[in-house]
């Protein structure tokens, strides 16, 4: 275990379900298979700016539904839903099948998305900005928004290096081990002009206890990680002892001066 499996692959069945949902004979697997492989591969060419963070590929009685987890649903949808129609017409012919639907979901929370962290990451290093810098802005900004922990690796000539080298940063707890805790994963490059920079990103959202809804698009009110058992923004039960100044028997206490 440990960094040698995939995070996401490990915790299958138990606290995160399947990004494709069908049933495949024998004879019709591996086609299958491969077109789920091409469907993703084109989406993520053709719309590389629209913040994708996965795709769900589900088939009911010859039905082909594509879902798309986006943070950016507006590049997608396009003026009037012109776009949205366009993709599912080069679907179509992608894959030679004409019951097509595309949903997209919105993710409010893109910096609990370790595929859109690390995508913002891979952006910033191509445009020449300091990986340390932009590594640190996203730790800090996930760790804002209610992570436990958050992990961050790089690799490759960084900072144009002659000679590749790893560097890893994190913050918070990441325990790896434990598959009631609900780790998100993401391995993206960068394209430099001095080679590739691989980029691994690891956030923790904190732990699942109760029996979790494996549907990869069932969101149940704790998108992006966010869990029912602990409520942010109300403070009105949060009352410290510090707060009370009065002295013995409810008499105010000698002023400061």
């Amino acid at each position: 275990m440990g960094q040698k499996a995939n995070p996401i692959g490990n915790r299958l069945g138990i606290i995160r379900g399947w990004e494709s949902n069908w049933y495949g004979s024998k004879k019709d697997y591996s086609t299958k298979l491969i077109q789920d492989q091409k469907i993703r591969t084109y989406l993520n060419a053709r719309i590389n700016k629209g913040g994708i963070a996965r795709i769900v590929i589900e088939r009911t009685l010859g039905k082909l539904i594509v879902t798309i987890h986006t943070s950016k649903p507006g590049i997608i949808i396009g003026k009037g839903g012109g776009e949205v129609d366009r993709i599912k017409e080069e679907l179509k012919k992608l894959t030679g099948n004409d019951d097509v639907q595309i949903n997209i979901l919105e993710i409010r929370r893109p910096e609990l998305d370790a595929t859109i962290v690390g995508e913002t990451i891979a952006r910033q290093i191509e445009n020449r900005i300091n990986y340390k810098r932009a590594i640190k802005m996203a730790i800090a900004s996930t760790l804002r928004m209610g992570a436990e922990g958050i992990k961050i690796k790089v690799g490759g000539r960084i900072g144009g290096a002659e000679i590749a080298r790893s560097e890893e940063i994190k913050q918070g707890r990441v325990p790896l081990h434990t598959f009631r805790m609900d780790i998100d994963y993401a391995n993206v490059y960068a394209l430099t002009v001095y080679g590739k920079i691989g980029i691994k990103v690891w956030i923790c959202k904190g732990e699942v206890l109760g029996k979790r809804e494996l549907n990869p698009n069932f969101i149940g009110g704790k998108e992006g990680g966010e869990r029912a058992d602990h409520p942010r923004g109300d403070r009105r039960d949060d009352r410290r002892d510090g707060g009370d100044r009065r002295g013995p028997g409810g008499q105010g206490g000698p002023r400061r001066k």
